[in-house]
């Protein structure tokens, strides 16, 4: 490369760095002469967010906060004795990813934001002339989350009464107790409200089988024929297998009929229905059979009760330790300070959002001025005009 065509090629550098120096210097120069709009209208803006957030136009907003340690989930000790009387623990589901979030779920629940609408007249607090719309302010004034680290769950809530965001917060806690006193959640619990139901319906037809027997009248030819001992191994064996079927049901609603559980269970249900249709081969055809199968199935509903009432008590004991418990760590108290609104950060970004938004409409207006000065770009911006227009 020669000498000249070095020497031809500077001097296009050096314009063009001229040029973008030229043009920067345009844009400070259309800055400067603008500097006490610059600077006043920002101050003016500031001045004027500094004075609508005053506590006489706005109401400050107070936030409390309850921190609370969520129901644990233990293993019970008749955990796996349950399984000869049915896998309940399936019933669980896996939805839900913890513990921790099955309780939050409640907490954000219609039937818990409901309560506390209804606790604290939250329709006349808000405004609101429906209750879908008391939800939704409430959801905005409520925020309920996970700790990350220590797993405890907090609830804050805001409101423009120190005292009414420490209730809201603390009643939260509250109906989460009244919730999980009413559902069952824990296994423990399942366990209870399932042996519950049927306690009280083998109750009920062991009153009727009572009813029955006594309507026969009492026959001790009956009972030679028939030993108490041997109506009470009937009636054992067949409140095994009447155990052994629940249990069997509930196993193949979430094993398949293969897994080895059930094939287990089936092979114990088969030798228990061979054992009561051997039993009841035994029973007489004549005479005092009628009193025969009701003193039988009365001595059956009542194994039955003895069965059922043993495992609620158990599924009680293991529910009172299965840490169903609301902890609370931290009780909402009334704030003493206000949460918002922040007067002075409020005043500082309207500041500097209105001087962003000048410098930017100062520049825009500049360039345009620029522009239509411009011959060529004064034509290109008449071809854009038309072509808006149309």
């Amino acid at each position: 490369m020669t000498d000249a065509s070095i020497h031809d090629r500077q001097p296009a550098r050096t314009d063009a760095a001229q040029d973008e120096a030229i043009g920067l210097i345009d844009v400070f120069t259309a800055l400067a002469a603008r500097w006490r709009l610059l600077v006043a209208t920002p101050v003016v803006v500031g001045a004027l967010a500094l004075g609508v957030t005053t506590p006489a136009l706005i109401p400050p907003t107070f936030t409390a906060r309850t921190t609370f340690l969520p129901p644990q989930q233990t293993q019970s000790a008749a955990g796996s004795a349950m399984a000869s009387l049915g896998a309940l623990a399936g019933l669980m589901g896996g939805g839900v990813k913890t513990t921790s979030d099955q309780y939050v779920g409640l907490m954000q629940s219609v039937t818990m934001e409901d309560r506390i609408v209804d606790r604290f007249d939250l329709m006349k607090v808000y405004n609101a002339k429906y209750r879908v719309d008391a939800r939704r302010s409430l959801e905005s004034k409520v925020r309920i989350t996970i700790g990350k680290k220590d797993g405890l769950i907090s609830v804050e809530a805001d409101s423009d009464s120190p005292t009414l965001a420490a209730d809201m917060a603390n009643q939260y806690v509250v109906e989460l107790r009244r919730m999980t006193s009413e559902l069952a959640l824990t296994e423990a619990q399942q366990r209870r409200v399932f042996f519950e139901t049927e306690l009280k319906k083998t109750r009920v037809k062991l009153a009727e089988a009572q009813q029955a027997l006594q309507g026969g009248g009492f026959n001790p030819g009956a009972l030679k024929t028939e030993p108490q001992s041997a109506a009470e191994t009937y009636a054992r064996v067949k409140a095994e297998t009447t155990s052994a079927e629940v249990a069997l049901q509930a196993m193949r609603s979430s094993l398949a009929d293969t897994a080895p559980e059930v094939q287990r269970q089936v092979a114990l249900l088969g030798a228990l229905r061979a054992q009561l249709e051997q039993l009841e081969r035994d029973t007489p055809t004549t005479g005092n059979a009628d009193y025969v199968s009701r003193y039988r199935e009365f001595k059956y509903q009542e194994k039955l009760v003895e069965l059922f009432s043993q495992q609620y008590e158990m599924a009680r004991l293991d529910e009172s330790r299965d840490g169903a418990v609301v902890q609370v760590v931290d009780p909402a108290t009334p704030p003493e300070k206000k949460s918002g609104p922040k007067r002075l950060s409020t005043a500082i970004a309207a500041a500097v959002f209105s001087g962003v938004l000048l410098v930017l409409w100062i520049l825009v207006r500049y360039f345009w001025q620029r522009a239509r000065a411009n011959p060529q770009m004064a034509g290109k911006l008449q071809h854009l005009h038309e072509a808006w227009r149309r």
